[in-house]
């Protein structure tokens, strides 16, 4: 056992073979090759997922809208809102995608191959 050299941290280190060390640096840098290739294919794939996410946008405005507001005026005036604010949303909705989607993705893929 390696003893941390800061003494306000009394933290027991436990020496890792130099196999397991390969083998976790392998494992780092493939799952970092996934990222890189799925930020890849977010980004030749932009009309693709602008489409998935305008479906997505159609889809849930109206089912939270159908949920929220009952009443036939109010309903159909908050899904013309909803439609009309649809290109903003796609805007953002494509920043946080592109932003988030490759490390969420790649975390569940690897907690999908963990045992």
């Amino acid at each position: 056992m390696l003893m941390s050299q800061n003494p306000n941290k009394a933290i027991a280190l436990r020496k890792i073979p130099p196999q397991q060390l390969d083998e976790e640096r392998m494992k780092q840098q493939r799952m970092r090759d996934i990222m890189l290739l799925l930020e890849s294919l977010f980004e030749r794939e932009e009309t693709t997922i602008k489409m998935i996410l305008d479906c997505l946008y159609d889809v849930g405005s109206v089912n939270i809208i159908n949920k929220k507001f009952q009443a036939r005026p109010i309903n159909r005036l908050m899904k013309w809102i909803a439609s009309m604010s649809k290109p903003v949303f796609r805007i953002f909705a494509m920043r946080w995608f592109k932003k988030n989607c490759p490390e969420l993705l790649t975390n569940w893929l690897q907690s999908k191959v963990r045992f």
